[in-house]
C-alpha cells in the first residue's frame, strides 16, 4: 500500500471524527440534571395533622409519614 493512500484514509478518520461523530456536550449535562433533580409525585398524609406532603419530604416513623419534627414528637 502505497503511503498516499494512508495519508488519505488518516485525513478521511480525522475528518469523522473531529467534525461529524461530535456528540453535543449540552443535552448529556441537561439529561443528568434531570435525572438528579428529579423528585417524587407521590404525597403522603400526615398521621398526626393530615397535611399531605411529597413523599421525598416527609418523615418515616413506625410506618407512619409526618409533615415535620413538631407532628412527629406530638
Amino acid at each position: 500500500m502505497s503511503p498516499q493512500w494512508i495519508l488519505i484514509g488518516v485525513l478521511i478518520l480525522g475528518v469523522y471524527f473531529f467534525f461529524i461523530k461530535k456528540k453535543p456536550l449540552n443535552s448529556v449535562k441537561q439529561t443528568k440534571k434531570k435525572e438528579d433533580t428529579k423528585e417524587s409525585d407521590e404525597m403522603v398524609a400526615c398521621k398526626k395533622c393530615g397535611t399531605y406532603t411529597s413523599l421525598d419530604e416527609a418523615l418515616l416513623s413506625n410506618g407512619n409519614y409526618y409533615c415535620s419534627d413538631e407532628c412527629l414528637k406530638a
